[in-house]
């Protein structure tokens, strides 16, 4: 059985490993919507990791029809589907994704919230993989039916309401991956009919701050980075963004940090910043 040595592999772990019979890679890849962002699959190439799988969680493995984007699958449907990409309880699944780090940390926080512990993500994903010229294939693969069995953890993903109560616990914070603007209330929000600003005592730690370009920082710029938000590791964290994609960067971020007490508000400002009575702090007085 394979041994992963944190939450995040490099390319030469995978490399040395990318032909192990427990070993299932995943493309997590989701279109990019934060400016400045891009997929290397694009303007007609397409790459792909040898042996890898599609695992699509914009479309395929979430919850059907809701209003919300990529909102979790019940336990019943992520099983399913995961099963027919040929993934065991045994396997050891690596996540990636075609902009660097964006996409792929969602894709292992929801293995973790379905009880699988043995999952890791790409650092520097697919753009890495091509930059140091390593072998790629034109399409995905495909495996035989698996055996993975789900067993939901309800803590590592939270609604509104324990959100609401988090901003208020001294023992609690409640990090926004969103830019500052957009925190601020200054820039308006991409989703039509949502509201400008953030929640009251929450944080503001845009996601691109944990990263060197395409790369999640070293442990120790990490380590700093939280303790400059004033917290410790017995502190629980809630991350939230525009709709819980970018949330579980800082997520990803918190636990190579060593933080263990983690959840992501699923719906995120696609739900909190919806018209009604969850309240919302801009400053711009006018969006409140």
């Amino acid at each position: 059985m394979l041994n992963i040595p944190s939450s995040i592999v490099g390319t030469d772990w995978l490399e040395k490993e990318i032909g192990a019979s427990d070993l299932v890679l995943l493309d997590s890849s989701v279109p990019p919507v934060v400016p400045g962002y891009f997929s290397v699959n694009c303007d007609g190439q397409f790459s792909v990791i040898p042996g890898a799988r599609r695992f699509d969680y914009d479309k395929v493995v979430c919850k059907p029809n809701s209003s919300l984007p990529h909102m979790m699958p019940e336990q019943d449907l992520f099983e399913e589907e995961v099963r027919k990409l040929g993934i065991n309880t045994t396997s050891t699944v690596i996540v990636y994704d075609d902009v660097g780090l964006y996409a792929s940390p969602r894709a292992w926080w929801m293995f973790r919230a379905m009880g699988h512990d043995r999952v890791a993500v790409l650092d520097g994903g697919l753009p890495k993989w091509l930059s140091e010229n390593r072998i790629v294939s034109e399409k995905f693969s495909e495996g035989s039916i698996g055996n993975f069995v789900a067993e939901l953890r309800k803590d590592l993903f939270c609604d509104f309401e324990v959100v609401l109560e988090g901003l208020d616990s001294p023992n609690c914070a409640v990090l926004d991956a969103r830019s500052e603007r957009r925190f601020k209330g200054l820039d308006p929000e991409p989703r039509p009919g949502v509201r400008c600003g953030h929640m009251p005592n929450a944080k503001n730690l845009p996601f691109p701050e944990v990263l060197n370009g395409g790369l999640l920082k070293s442990v120790s710029e990490l380590q700093e980075i939280f303790i400059n938000l004033s917290l410790d590791h017995q502190d629980a964290i809630i991350t939230s963004c525009g709709s819980g994609i970018t949330a579980c960067i800082l997520t990803l971020a918190a636990d190579v940090a060593g933080f263990s007490k983690l959840s992501v508000y699923d719906g995120s400002w696609a739900e909190w910043g919806l018209p009604g009575k969850l309240p919302v702090v801009s400053d711009l007085t006018n969006n409140a």
